[in-house]
């Protein structure tokens, strides 16, 4: 890797249009060595739909104090509300605080009679949000509060058995993660990265130096090109096994819609974890008590985002394969309007799915972040974020531009994070 003090060209090329990549492009085009001139910067995506097509535009859009890993979430979380600040982020992305709480209760069935059992293709599996927030037995004592706050009117406090909040005031964020992935796009192509559509499939390593020369990628119409590069960044999320198969990342589909509430409706700023006793199916009462537990964010145009667990379907071949359980979705609509007139009432506008990229190693739950020397120097990786990519990008994309761009990441010590304890 060059250090600040070598002046070189730099030919970087970012694999993957997600919010990983984008966000590392504005980064690197930010860095004060590119004013130099010397730097190139190319990102790369596979989708026809062009950037954020996967988990980056379809998440929540949760930025959290409480995120884990604290490597990361450290930087990333000032970063978010400096990238707020200096681009108008409540006015271009959603950027906003917001109450974040933990509700436990009952569901009752709609006026159908209908209640929420609708399946899950797949193995169902937590996405395991809130292992960021810890503290063991301190936080299930911090559940047994009862009492929502007064502007949480958009959840019926009769079928509440509990609700606390999950963190301080000041800690708990949001942005709408399509909007913030494309304009992070739209302001790194203005400082002169170039995006190019098509398919990576190959990153090339010169035998003699085991450097990284260039990647090859696939475009629309079939032909196959190769952009010569002194860096390449691994940012393709689930699919960053497909150029490098010793990585142990696998993939979790997760399901989610958006309802647009009546137009008289106004939805207050809150995301809500929730447990929920669900009613008897139709006319026949359950035998077992059943449960769910979707996550409901309500985003500053009164949408509303929710989703449900995730499953272990089998990872397509692009983003644009991704294929979307029409129950699923319908089970979450169930869920959340169980708890919720108004959420009952609203339309669903979206239903979609994607899929959240996880490590899968003893060396740790990830995310990689870092250069992986034992595989080609000038090889960067910046995947494996789970559910807090949104939340973790610009602390990510800091990182990966100061180790390109300045020999070694001063940002945060990110070693249990190392490429070496994965591959």
């Amino acid at each position: 890797m060059a250090t600040a003090a070598v002046s070189q060209q730099r030919n970087i090329v970012i694999v993957g249009g997600g919010i990983i990549g984008c966000t590392t492009a504005y980064y690197l085009a930010t860095h004060p060595a590119s004013a130099s001139g010397e730097t190139k910067v190319t990102l790369i995506e596979a989708s026809e739909g062009g950037a954020a097509q996967g988990a980056s535009g379809k998440a929540g859009g949760l930025v959290a104090k409480w995120a884990y890993p604290s490597e990361l979430v450290d930087v990333s979380f000032a970063e978010h509300v400096r990238l707020a600040e200096e681009h108008d982020g409540a006015g271009r992305w959603g950027w906003r605080f917001v109450g974040c709480g933990s509700w436990q209760g009952r569901g009752e069935a709609g006026d159908d009679g209908a209640g929420s059992g609708a399946g899950v293709a797949g193995r169902r599996k937590s996405l395991e949000k809130t292992l960021g927030l810890g503290g063991g037995s301190e936080w299930k004592r911090r559940r047994d509060t009862f009492g929502l706050p007064d502007d949480l009117d958009w959840v019926q406090e009769g079928l509440t058995t509990a609700y606390s909040a999950m963190a301080p005031a000041g800690d708990t964020a949001q942005v709408h993660p399509y909007l913030f992935t494309t304009r992070m796009l739209a302001l790194a192509q203005e400082r002169g990265v170039v995006f190019v559509r098509g398919k990576a499939h190959a990153i090339g390593i010169d035998s003699h130096t085991r450097t990284v020369s260039g990647v090859t990628y696939t475009t629309a119409a079939g032909d196959e090109q190769t952009i010569p590069a002194t860096h390449a960044v691994l940012a393709a999320g689930v699919w960053s096994a497909a150029l490098l198969p010793a990585l142990p990342i696998e993939g979790t589909r997760a399901h989610s819609i958006t309802i647009r509430p009546t137009q008289d409706t106004v939805i207050a700023p809150y995301v809500l974890f929730t447990e929920i006793l669900l009613p008897p199916s139709g006319s026949r009462a359950r035998r077992h008590t059943e449960e769910a537990s979707p996550e409901i964010y309500a985003r500053p145009d009164n949408e509303v985002y929710c989703c449900g667990p995730g499953d272990d379907s089998a990872v397509p071949e692009t983003v644009d394969d991704v294929e979307v359980d029409e129950s699923a979705c319908d089970a979450i609509k169930e869920h959340v309007s169980s708890i919720s007139a108004q959420l009952r009432e609203g339309r669903v506008e979206r239903k979609q799915a994607c899929f959240l990229p996880v490590v899968r190693s003893s060396g740790g739950g990830g995310p990689i972040v870092g250069e992986a020397k034992s595989v080609a120097k000038g090889l960067v990786i910046a995947t494996g974020h789970t559910c807090w990519g949104i939340c973790n990008a610009p602390g990510t994309a800091k990182a990966v531009a100061e180790l390109i761009m300045d020999g070694k990441i001063s940002c945060a010590n990110l070693n249990k994070l190392h490429p070496d304890r994965f591959l």
